[in-house]
């Protein structure tokens, strides 16, 4: 071989004499300079996006905002990457070795390039192609990881390659190993999960500083295929690698092997709830919407610390109600979901939101005294259905509508003792407008009935009378005072809850009665500190009385009946079947709008409001027996019968100075006499000036006289 070399130059430059292999010397120098130069060129224009030292310098990792319950657990990070960095300095050894052992082994000996790696890598690609095992260094992983739009551009190629080489290089100018090792270590990708800190809290619910042998190695199996080796989702697979890893780090001299059979013998334990998203979604994504209108983007990037009003605990149970009760609704007789068809004639705007053709509930708790939002469940599946019918949807209340009349009429001076008959009625739809004929939820009409045992028993007729009575406008303006901000129609059903409100609103406006008048805005963040711990906001309770103090309290004692008298709308199940100790002051009431398509229950105590609601997003019967009590009752009173096991009970409601008592005929609502049959009495609370001045004048000693007014629509 060497002669034929010998011979070919022979005969090319042989005859060029020393002047002409001088001459063709200087051209291969000159072209050998030119390729060179070329080549220099191409690697410096290779990525001209790609950044400079200084930029490299100046690189901070985006950090996701987290969101803490009131108990201080985290319940959800915001991020489009969620990340929390570490400090090397704070974790053992055996936290950053696995991905060393794996991921890079000669990490502390090259500059940023593995060559004997890369040949390796190169090999593969030229008879394996794209499926190749991958050469990069970690500091080439990181310059991928720490600036993809310039390096990486989620292509695979050479081109790639090449341009992560020579950031890495930059790295490795800008940074020591060790600051390398720590970027690396908050850049990974743990299937959706970007950093070791966050993995360790979203895997195992302890810091990374914390994480064991077995564990940490564990984490290092992510890197390679994040969503291969999710051990969520596929942990034998997980379980196979990370041994794998424990024998490159025996191999390597980092662990003993002893110490890697023993961690290989460790099995998998994840904290609980691991891979699931945040358990209060509806809540979550509220809070995240208010974050965004006041910070922007920066909520993903600034590592913000948002303390929520959450009670984990709270949610978690409540969610579990939610769901038996709705599995419960779905076996009872009648039930179908409605088809689009049957139920056309519903215009747009009585709609909840996206159409779910299933079952759907709501329910909200609130702290009366801060408004403080303790649990929230805005739809049966977030992934499914993203619509908050706590703070979007839109419903009819239907009766828990109407203790807002009747605190109107009090608050007017009309007696909770005032006798109302239950007959039938016509009246003006509005001015001018169609004649309606209220009826109530049982086609029967019942007679006198005082104001107080009409709001019990939810009797309709009675209601409408009494509100055209004290007039819509004074209704509607005394609603929106106390939280109700929808319009409500000035018609002549509006105050039996013809209008339409958002549950939240509602919720809002009752806790107006728990808190003796006072009202206050729902809040679910009280604190938000930025990444070094500086509070940056904070959110002051702004109370607001709206509704005097002597009414409201008459409200709460005609409201508690609701949940104590069997004869009133099926609420006293709260006690009976929630639970709840008698000892516990608890007031409520239900709601059933027409046809039964919405069920609502509101239960209160001084300590918190609780609403649910179970209905369809597209407004159909529930079912042939669906009403509140029967329907969403029972999911407020699983939850307040948890929420009080344990707990001491509140002190009653205090009642304010001023009320008066009287004994009345709860058949006249006049004082009682010596002749009124003892089954007829019972005391009333009254505002002063507003009691009755008359004697009954239907018992007396020669027995019943008929009321003159008897057939009176007053």
């Amino acid at each position: 071989m060497r002669r034929r070399l010998r011979k070919l130059y022979a005969r090319t430059f042989g005859r060029l004499g020393d002047a002409g292999r001088r001459r063709v010397a200087t051209f291969g120098v000159a072209g050998l300079s030119v390729a060179l130069g070329v080549a220099w060129g191409s690697w410096t224009r290779l990525c001209d996006d790609c950044p400079s030292i200084a930029q490299i310098y100046a690189f901070e990792p985006k950090e996701a905002s987290r969101l803490y319950a009131i108990d201080g657990s985290l319940i959800a990070e915001l991020a489009v990457e969620r990340r929390t960095p570490i400090d090397l300095s704070t974790v053992p050894p055996h936290v950053y070795q696995p991905f060393i052992a794996v991921e890079d082994r000669r990490f502390w000996r090259h500059h940023g390039i593995d060559f004997r790696r890369t040949v390796r890598a190169f090999v593969d690609f030229l008879f394996k192609g794209y499926d190749a095992a991958g050469g990069s260094t970690i500091t080439q992983q990181l310059a991928g990881n720490m600036f993809a739009s310039s390096v990486n551009r989620r292509e695979i190629s050479v081109r790639r390659k090449l341009r992560e080489m020579k950031v890495a290089f930059a790295l490795e100018r800008a940074y020591t190993k060790e600051e390398i090792l720590e970027a690396y270590l908050n850049q990974i990708n743990f299937d959706g999960i970007y950093g070791i800190q966050a993995a360790a809290r979203h895997y195992f619910g302890k810091e990374a500083s914390g994480l064991n042998l077995p564990e940490s190695a564990l984490l290092a199996t992510l890197p390679v295929s994040p969503a291969r080796y999710n051990p969520v989702r596929h942990p034998d697979r997980a379980v196979r690698r990370r041994n794998l890893i424990l024998r490159l780090m025996a191999n390597q001299e980092m662990i003993t092997m002893a110490e890697a059979e023993a961690a290989k013998a460790y099995p998998i334990q994840l904290r609980e709830g691991a891979g699931e998203g945040a358990g209060a979604p509806y809540f979550v994504e509220w809070v995240r919407q208010q974050l965004y209108r006041r910070y922007g983007t920066d909520i993903y990037e600034k590592g913000l610390r948002v303390y929520t009003t959450l009670d984990p605990e709270l949610q978690a149970v409540a969610d579990s109600a939610m769901r038996a009760q709705l599995a419960w609704v779905e076996k009872q007789p009648g039930f179908r979901a409605p088809t689009y068809e049957e139920t056309r004639e519903w215009p747009e705007e009585r709609l909840a939101g996206p159409e779910m053709p299933y079952a759907q509930g709501m329910f909200v708790a609130l702290d009366p005294a801060t408004g403080d939002v303790l649990a929230m469940i805005g739809g049966r599946d977030f992934n499914d259905s993203e619509f908050n019918r706590v703070t979007q949807a839109v419903r009819q209340p239907g009766s828990i509508f109407k203790p807002f009349t009747y605190a109107a009429a009090i608050n007017a001076g009309i007696p909770a003792s005032e006798v109302i008959y239950d007959t039938p009625v016509q009246i003006e739809t509005f001015p001018g407008g169609p004649i309606y004929s209220p009826r109530n939820f049982d086609d029967e009409f019942h007679g006198p009935l005082t104001l107080r045992e009409a709001l019990y028993r939810s009797i309709n007729v009675v209601t409408v009378k009494l509100g055209n009575r004290i007039g819509i406008e004074s209704i509607a303006q005394l609603a929106n005072r106390m939280g109700i901000d929808s319009e409500i129609p000035r018609v002549a059903s509006a105050p039996i809850g013809a209008g339409s409100v958002k549950p939240l609103e509602i919720v809002t406006a009752y806790a107006t009665f728990a808190n003796m008048g006072i009202r206050v805005t729902p809040r679910v963040i009280y604190r938000i500190e930025d990444n070094g711990g500086r509070v940056i906001w904070e959110s002051r309770v702004a109370p607001e009385r709206v509704l005097d103090e002597r009414t409201s309290w008459i409200m709460l004692s005609i409201l508690r009946d609701v949940v104590d008298r069997p004869r009133g709308t099926g609420a006293y199940g709260v006690r009976v079947f929630g639970g709840v100790p008698y000892e516990v002051p608890v007031a409520g009431k239900t709601g059933t709008t027409n046809d039964a398509t919405d069920t609502w229950f509101v239960g209160f105590t001084p300590e918190v409001v609780m609403s649910a609601w179970i209905g369809f997003d597209r407004p159909a019967r529930l079912h042939f027996e669906a009403y509140g009590g029967r329907d969403a009752a029972p999911v407020v009173g699983s939850v307040l019968g948890w929420y009080y096991r344990g707990r001491p009970a509140p002190a009653p409601w205090a009642r304010p100075p001023g009320l008066t008592e009287r004994s009345v005929d709860r058949t006249t609502g006049l004082l009682a006499t010596p002749w009124c049959p003892a089954e007829l009495l019972y005391t009333e609370i009254y505002l002063p000036g507003s009691e009755p001045t008359e004697t009954c004048d239907v018992h007396g000693p020669w027995g019943i006289r008929q009321r003159a007014d008897s057939l009176s629509d007053h």
